[in-house]
């Protein structure tokens, strides 16, 4: 990526209910795939949200290739998608083909023209037959990858992805591990599993809304390992 390219996050700061959840932070992330890993509590999931526009910070800016999240939506929608942990929080239409078609609407396409490429999208998936079955009716599993092809369709440059792996099985991790390791889009992970980050190029460690560390995987993950192991392991052991 060029010198402005990727995601500049300017100064924010963010307090919620009289907390601060976020103290002033500056980033400029271009690596490829970059991990958060932090306690509960610590910032990463309100991060991950300043950064895709949700929320609004109470100073600073983001940007994403020049385009400012909270400010110009529709320009965020065309440069970031974002996996959140619950699939149902992000789930809007009755049926599969419904809630692919509709990002894709958003883009600008006619509602016949958005149809036909969200079954494009279905087909290039393997998943052809899921176009009429009810949304409601999908596996936990089937509904987190509902929700990344829907991502996928609207052919943003940032996926944006909050512990995408809590509660499903290993088939369906495994699946949709090998389906964001393949992806050519910058992914910046939230993710309690220091395992899931093996491959990382970049890793931030949050500590109450402040980066205890940021830099190469291996080492900021090791650090926080012994951290949280003798804290009383509340992080898994890592290797």
């Amino acid at each position: 990526m060029g010198e402005g390219g990727g995601i500049i996050v300017e100064d924010i700061a963010l307090t919620i209910e009289g907390r601060a959840v976020l103290a002033p932070l500056s980033l400029h992330l271009r690596e490829r795939r970059i991990g958060i890993v932090g306690r509960n509590g610590s910032g990463k999931t309100s991060l991950l949200r300043v950064i895709a526009g949700l929320q609004e910070p109470d100073q600073g800016r983001v940007q994403v290739d020049g385009v400012d999240m909270a400010r110009d939506r529709a320009g965020a929608i065309r440069k970031l998608g974002i996996l959140f942990q619950n699939p149902d929080h992000q789930i809007i239409f009755p049926t599969v083909e419904e809630e692919i078609a509709f990002g894709i609407r958003q883009l600008g396409a006619a509602r016949d023209a958005a149809r036909e490429q969200a079954r494009a999208v279905l087909e290039r998936h393997g998943r052809a037959d899921w176009g009429a079955r009810p949304t409601h009716a999908l596996s936990q599993g089937q509904r987190h990858y509902l929700c990344l092809m829907a991502v996928l369709a609207m052919e943003p440059a940032v996926i944006l992805l909050d512990e995408p792996f809590t509660g499903l099985d290993l088939p369906t991790t495994m699946q949709l591990h090998r389906a964001l390791e393949a992806l050519g889009q910058q992914l910046v992970m939230v993710t309690h599993d220091p395992a899931r980050l093996n491959g990382f190029d970049r890793v931030l460690w949050l500590e109450e809304g402040r980066l205890q560390a940021d830099g190469p995987a291996a080492p900021v993950l090791a650090a926080y390992v012994e951290r949280m192991n003798a804290l009383g392991g509340e992080a898994p052991c890592w290797q």
